[in-house]
């Protein structure tokens, strides 16, 4: 079972991109577009692939039955709805969902578990609408109190403060957190991609992989209140809206985090901020000892002449995931068959891939396929 996504993330800010976003421009050796990390990259990786082993046996060595979606960006509203009703047609020995690639090693990566995703909405109405700044004394701003609402979620250093947050939060085991021991030192690597000297609390190997990849997040995604163009406007704002992401992990409800969000809110007067709930996913996980994990492990490694590099959990989130394992019972990773890479800039201006990573996702693609079908 195949899963990818056509949808993509909006692309503003427009202004950021050096060329335009929905224009596919190659430059050196790297072809950039909104959409062509995240996902089509890989659905034309899979494709020639499908194509390349049809022209050159015939047929397929293995039976393939590929979910293309064009919600997942907006959550996979819709997919639970279709898991439940069509079933019988997602089943499969395993799934391959979105792929990851080859780390700059060369080493193929493994990723066994997405994160889950609770993405709200908190509005403040403060005056009816928006008053002259010479009455801030006597009038209430919706802008601070937002922001003071916000700043009681989480400490400075990150700790969310909702109570019973991290009441169902896993615990990684040992094999995991050797899992992720056994990854190559590539900090250098993304501090040059995220434009960053250091990273949160100055972590570094161990401890910052098992910060990015068991560590459940709340985060701001947007802000918006008052007067936000060019010069000055002295004004009052009467309305504030933050947009926030919480990323989840094993086993963490999305529902339950809600739930908390509201009495915390309740809890420390602001009962007045109006919560909408745009969408949640569940976290999901494969265990390492999975069969078909490690089938894939096994079959990348002969590719790669070299060690796979395994993440048992993922920090982004793939909403469908909750869906399969509950109506269809079947789990599945992340092989290395997409032509991603640390720098490609997905959900951010001037996303792109590397032509030579494109070559090697269709290689490694027809491979992967060819050998799944000898056993």
């Amino acid at each position: 079972m195949l899963y990818n996504h056509y949808d993509v993330q909006p692309a503003e800010p427009l202004e950021l991109w050096d060329t335009p976003p929905f224009e596919p421009t190659i430059h050196d050796g790297k072809l950039y577009a909104r959409g062509s990390s995240d996902n089509k990259a890989e659905i034309a990786a899979r494709l020639t692939a499908i194509r390349a082993l049809r022209a050159a046996h015939g047929e397929l060595p293995i039976t393939i039955r590929w979910m293309i979606e064009g919600e997942e960006e907006i959550g996979s509203i819709h997919f639970d709805e279709i898991a439940q009703k069509y079933a019988h047609l997602l089943q499969g020995d395993g799934a391959l969902w979105e792929g990851s690639g080859f780390d700059e090693d060369g080493r193929p990566s493994l990723v066994l578990g997405c994160k889950g995703l609770v993405y709200v909405q908190l509005d403040v109405q403060g005056v009816g609408v928006d008053a002259h700044s010479g009455n801030a004394p006597i009038l209430p701003s919706a802008a601070w109190r937002l922001v003071q609402a916000l700043a009681s979620l989480r400490t400075p250093e990150g700790k969310v403060l909702i109570p019973g947050f991290y009441d169902a939060v896993m615990i990684p085991s040992e094999a995991e957190i050797e899992a992720l021991a056994s990854q190559g030192n590539h900090e250098e690597f993304l501090k040059k991609a995220f434009a960053v000297e250091t990273f949160n609390d100055n972590l570094t190997g161990i401890e910052l992989r098992k910060r990015q990849a068991f560590s459940p997040t709340c985060n701001i995604a947007g802000l918006l209140s008052g007067y936000t163009g060019e010069g000055t406007k002295t004004v009052l704002p009467a309305k504030a809206m933050a947009k926030i992401d919480f990323r989840l992990v094993p086993e963490q409800d999305p529902d339950d985090i809600v739930a908390k969000l509201r009495a915390h809110l309740d809890t420390h007067g602001y009962q007045d901020i109006r919560i909408t709930t745009f969408g949640n996913a569940e976290p999901v996980m494969t265990p390492l000892a999975h069969s078909f994990a490690q089938r894939v492990a096994h079959i990348a490694e002969e590719y790669a002449e070299k060690p796979v590099s395994i993440t048992p959990l993922g920090g982004g989130t793939l909403p469908l995931l909750g869906s399969m394992r509950k109506h269809v019972n079947l789990l599945g990773l992340m092989a290395p068959g997409n032509a991603a890479y640390w720098g490609s800039a997905a959900h951010s201006p001037n996303e792109h891939i590397r032509l030579s990573d494109l070559e090697r996702a269709v290689s490694y693609n027809c491979y992967m396929f060819t050998a799944l079908g000898e056993e």
